[in-house]
């Protein structure tokens, strides 16, 4: 369906991406091509690891671990394409129906990769606060549940997302002030009363925010007191180094996410397209790299498949 606004109709947005200087743009093309290709041989190598060694198959973390990296790969997939053929063919127009395929898939992915990462939260905090009941707590009937159900709550919210950003006619511009498709760009567009719509999404994405990261918060907050109690110096400082690194890559997620979307639209500025590159682009790099490959078991798996 394509929205009409005065007089005419919209069937396609120009995207300005990241910069105009043809030299620039040919660096970030550089740039981006090296994040796109190392965020692809990280998630899919983690995949194939998992599905390929019968210990990591069967663990409850890896199982998760699998799903992250295909949504993780996925994610970048449904931005990255898109905006390298921009760079080097100097055509920043995107179709109407690609734009809403784009902006859906995105939350889609986005939203499970939310409930992916509390999932996980709470699998390490099972894993070290209840070693003796993790495989009770978390059987393989539970973490199929909780993988599906992660999906279908992508499918729904997405849908949520997406009819309230096309929910109403677009004004004569069709330019689009960011790199892909984005919730917040779009509704700067449309002609019609947004408070209502943007309201919707408002209470959607902090229920999903503040839900998904309190679980994250609570989890780790019980994982450092058990770290604490340790009695291994070593032990300690191993374990506290890793749930560093995992709050870190958090963070970075949900602080860049928080500041993009719990906001107006009409008070986005210059730093939106900033905070998305750490969001979209930066995190499902480092998310292999932070949660697998630092990890002495995916290391051994990796040696015994390389020789």
């Amino acid at each position: 369906k394509m929205f009409i606004s005065s007089n005419h109709t919209i069937n396609k947005f120009v995207l300005l991406g990241l910069a105009e200087s043809p030299d620039v743009q040919l660096l970030l093309f550089g740039v981006f091509l090296l994040i796109y290709v190392f965020t692809l041989l990280g998630n899919v190598g983690m995949m194939t690891l998992v599905r390929t060694d019968p210990h990591l198959h069967n663990t409850p973390m890896y199982f998760f671990l699998h799903h992250l990296s295909f949504t993780d790969a996925c994610y970048s997939t449904v931005i990255m394409p898109n905006m390298l053929v921009s760079f080097i063919s100097r055509n920043k127009n995107i179709s109407f129906a690609g734009c809403v395929t784009q902006l859906y898939s995105f939350v889609f992915f986005g939203i499970v990769e939310c409930y992916l990462l509390a999932i996980m939260a709470y699998d390490r905090y099972a894993a070290v606060c209840s070693p003796l009941r993790y495989v009770v707590v978390l059987p393989r009937t539970v973490c199929i549940w909780l993988v599906s159900t992660s999906y279908l709550l992508g499918f729904l919210y997405a849908a949520i997302y997406t009819s309230c950003t096309f929910g109403g006619p677009f004004c004569n511009s069709n330019v689009i002030n960011h790199f892909f498709c984005d919730i917040g760009p779009l509704l700067k567009l449309s002609c019609s009363d947004r408070f209502l719509r943007e309201k919707v999404i408002f209470a959607f994405i902090s229920l999903n925010g503040i839900s998904t990261s309190g679980i994250i918060l609570i989890s780790y907050l019980y994982i450092l007191s058990a770290i604490l109690r340790m009695h291994s110096v070593q032990s300690r400082s191993k374990a506290f180094n890793t749930c560093a690194s995992h709050l870190m890559v958090i963070s970075l997620f949900y602080g860049t996410g928080f500041f993009m979307y719990l906001q107006p639209s009409t008070s986005h500025n210059g730093l939106d397209k900033v905070a998305a590159v750490f969001y979209t682009l930066v995190t499902p790099l480092l998310n292999p790299i932070i949660y697998s490959l630092r990890n002495r078991e995916v290391k051994e798996a990796f040696m015994k498949h390389m020789k």
